[in-house]
């Protein structure tokens, strides 16, 4: 955003966080401002503070990028009220799509295919329970005021069916502050389908294709693609005429995304939801169109027309976007916290970062460390590229889905444009065998290291990066041992204790939830590994915990 705003000539102001006092974004701005504390509600999510700076650097707009504030319909119409343009959809638009049970509705009226669920007001369980039982399970519950894969789960059954819906209100009332829920009949083996669209303040709208993003984990894309593989010319078009009555709907205004879900077996295409902001995943629609979306997001909340007619948008290339997080994909994709020590992307291709070498990632944001986004004429000479460009890619110093993400690539499935949202549970096993021949050589290099700290009896960090295969270890990080080798459970990362849910003298059975802890914006739930009567319990809600912190003693029930 603001590489653009400074190509056009606008000056940028940006406001950070303590942690992010000395981050890469608070740097490129012309001017930048305290906001406060890390925590996310004392800062990013402050609106008040937010107009307060912008009031005192004189500033006329706000750009609110793809998080926090950026579909909070509330910011939006605080930003009006304070005669300050707000670079987005007018705030009734925000409102109207961000409740999803108003959204469905406001779909079906417009004509758009729905899929069949409930969307009503009586949020009581016992009712919500009878709801998922006439639906029919598998139900998908989602946060009416959802997005980004938070407040969702699947209830596999009538028998999983509160705690789930217990699970995705905690973590919705955390990231919105709504806990109400709508429930969806879930679709097997479903393909995430997008349409960007565009419009602007005098009723003019235009699609710019669609992209495909069904490579998930935890409900949250990983690699996404445009244009979607395997559609028709005259389905491309008929999702792009839908998604603009979609939009045309709620008059809309700037950049947006309609989401589709397309059932595979039934080839039908239905709502999901639309995202009232510009995507984190928009570079690949960049990438096919030849087009700045934040070029045309500031002329159009400028009061101009749209740059181009729907005739004139053209499909010129295939474009496939990575994200790279920091993530342990060993241990179910766990967020990781830490300090990039080494840090080198490759050159030929778009990356996208917010962060440097030797900067933190920490558990109160989005771990985010980059997109990598390849082009070609063609779907294979896109990949080829992207799976080059990961051979270059190089992160030390903290867990990440490089290879991961490459394993995907490679996979014969997405080769051949066989994509689908189960496609990383599916094949797990293939797109992440152990490693064991490289265990030898990470603890070969934690021996020289700790013989290094004996010998020279030095105090600093001893810390190496070998590469095997192109692949790069933290050695510290193969120390530690699992969350549970002596029997208790110890918080898999950094994070704060959100809820405890047991007493000490509770009889537990296996797989029961003990604590829920919060890190980067997700709630996890840690589970007894065995029966056991819970002997003491070493935390408090609101504590914050490191990596492996023991958050409960359990003594087995046959040990008593």
């Amino acid at each position: 955003v603001m590489r653009t705003a400074k190509m056009m000539g606008i000056e940028t102001v940006a406001v950070y966080s303590d942690v992010d006092a000395n981050s890469w974004h608070a740097s490129l701005a012309d001017s930048s401002y305290r906001i406060g504390p890390a925590t996310p509600s004392q800062s990013y999510l402050n609106g008040d503070k937010i107009i307060e700076i912008a009031k005192l650097a004189q500033a006329d707009s706000i750009h609110p990028g793809y998080g926090f504030l950026s579909e909070n319909s509330q910011f939006a119409q605080l930003c009006a009220s304070n005669n300050i343009i707000f670079i987005g959809p007018p705030p009734s638009a925000i409102y109207d799509m961000g409740m999803k049970n108003k959204a469905k509705q406001i779909m079906i009226e417009a004509g758009v295919p729905v899929i069949h669920g409930y969307n009503g007001p009586n949020q009581e369980e016992e009712n919500l329970l009878e709801e998922a039982k006439q639906i029919g399970f598998p139900v998908m519950m989602k946060a009416v005021c959802g997005g980004g894969g938070k407040g969702m789960r699947i209830a596999w059954s009538e028998t999983d069916f509160l705690e789930s819906l217990e699970s995705a209100r905690s973590e919705a009332q955390k990231s919105f502050g709504n806990t109400d829920m709508i429930l969806e009949k879930f679709v097997t083996r479903p393909r995430h389908v997008e349409v960007q669209i565009f419009g602007d303040m005098h009723g003019n709208y235009v699609y710019l294709w669609e992209r495909d993003c069904s490579i998930q984990r935890r409900h949250q894309k990983i690699i996404e693609e445009a244009p979607a593989p395997g559609l028709s010319f005259e389905t491309r078009h008929w999702l792009g005429r839908t998604a603009v009555n979609a939009a045309a709907a709620v008059n809309y205004v700037g950049a947006g995304t309609v989401e589709f879900i397309f059932d595979t077996e039934s080839q039908q295409f239905y709502f999901m939801e639309m995202n009232t902001r510009l995507q984190v995943e928009h570079p690949v629609t960049e990438a096919i169109t030849n087009l700045d979306l934040v070029e045309w997001q500031f002329r159009v909340a400028a009061g101009e027309h749209l740059p181009m007619k729907q005739e004139e948008i053209k499909l010129i290339d295939h474009a496939i976007e990575a994200r790279i997080y920091a993530e342990d994909s060993h241990a179910n994709f766990m967020p990781t916290a830490g300090t990039l020590e080494y840090l080198q992307f490759p050159k030929n291709v778009r990356v996208d970062s917010g962060i440097r070498q030797g900067d933190e990632v920490t558990v109160f944001y989005d771990p985010m460390i980059a997109k990598i986004i390849a082009k070609g004429k063609t779907r294979e000479e896109a990949i080829f590229k992207l799976e080059n460009a990961l051979n270059q890619t190089q992160i030390g110093g903290i867990f990440n889905n490089v290879e991961f993400v490459r394993s995907c690539l490679k996979h014969e499935k997405f080769l051949s444009g066989d994509l689908y949202t189960d496609f990383i549970p599916e094949h797990i096993n293939e797109l992440m065998p152990m490693k064991k021949e490289n265990d030898f050589y990470v603890l070969l290099e934690s021996a020289i290291a700790f013989l290094l700290l004996d010998v020279f009896g030095s105090g600093h960090s001893t810390w190496n990066s070998i590469s095997l295969d192109e692949e790069i270890f933290d050695s510290e990080e193969f120390l530690g041992g699992t969350s549970i080798i002596d029997g208790n459970p110890k918080s898999p990362m950094p994070g704060i204790v959100e809820k405890l849910l047991v007493n000490v003298g509770d009889k537990v059975e296996k797989n029961q939830s003990l604590v829920a802890l919060n890190a980067m914006k997700m709630e996890y739930l840690i589970r007894a590994p065995f029966d056991a009567i819970v002997d003491s319990i070493n935390c408090s809600v609101g504590q914050s915990v490191p990596k492996n912190f023991c958050l409960v003693n359990l003594k087995k029930i046959d040990e008593l």
